[in-house]
């Protein structure tokens, strides 16, 4: 977290709105929860704060994106030798998301550690980005409500809301990790036995 939850409160109840959207590009999950519970003490109205976020949201995930659409193949010359990153593995990843690219979408829109990664992922496999924006739409929609609805009824816990998300964080970056590895280690192996 680049601000502490103390810091971001104070920047919600004096700049309402204006600080919302930025908040939520980068720090979704807690600053929606801290919006809803703002909006039960009645600073924020809840259609406003709930379209701020929304749009605030598809724009983080619109950033991620980018990142992986056009930053891809700097990313692999320059980075990809170190995290094993091949391009034989980018074209596999782009076949992936042709097969099952909704599914994958959901889980890392919801997975709160690994969403990142799936989002630039979505740019590097060349996904439309109209397409990329309208799963994402369809994802947002309850996933901020969800988190409104936890903020405007436990908001007074925020600091051990806090404290779960980035358990959940970790949790799903290590699952997600531990996949990958499996995934990338494994079924190659699998494929070049079948091929002897």
């Amino acid at each position: 977290m680049f601000f502490s939850l103390s810091q971001i409160i104070q920047a919600l109840l004096r700049f309402r709105y204006l600080v919302l959207f930025p908040i939520v590009v980068f720090e979704g999950p807690i600053a929606t929860v801290l919006a809803g519970f703002l909006i039960s003490l009645g600073y924020f109205n809840f259609w406003l704060a709930y379209s701020t976020i929304i749009v605030a949201d598809l724009a983080g995930d619109w950033l991620h994106y980018a990142v992986g659409r056009w930053g891809r193949k700097k990313f692999i010359d320059r980075w990809g030798k170190y995290l094993s990153i091949t391009n034989e593995r980018v074209l596999r990843l782009e076949k992936h998301f042709e097969n099952h690219k909704g599914k994958t979408l959901a889980l890392g829109k919801i997975s709160h550690g690994v969403g990142g990664v799936v989002l630039v992922a979505a740019g590097a496999a060349r996904m439309p980005l109209g397409e990329f924006l309208f799963i994402n739409l369809l994802v947002t929609l309850p996933k901020s409500l969800a988190l409104l609805a936890i903020g405007y009824y436990f908001g007074e816990a925020y600091a051990r809301i806090n404290t779960y998300l980035e358990y959940t964080a970790i949790i799903s970056f290590g699952i997600a990790l531990l996949a990958m590895i499996i995934y990338y280690f494994y079924f190659p192996r699998k494929n070049n036995e079948k091929n002897l």
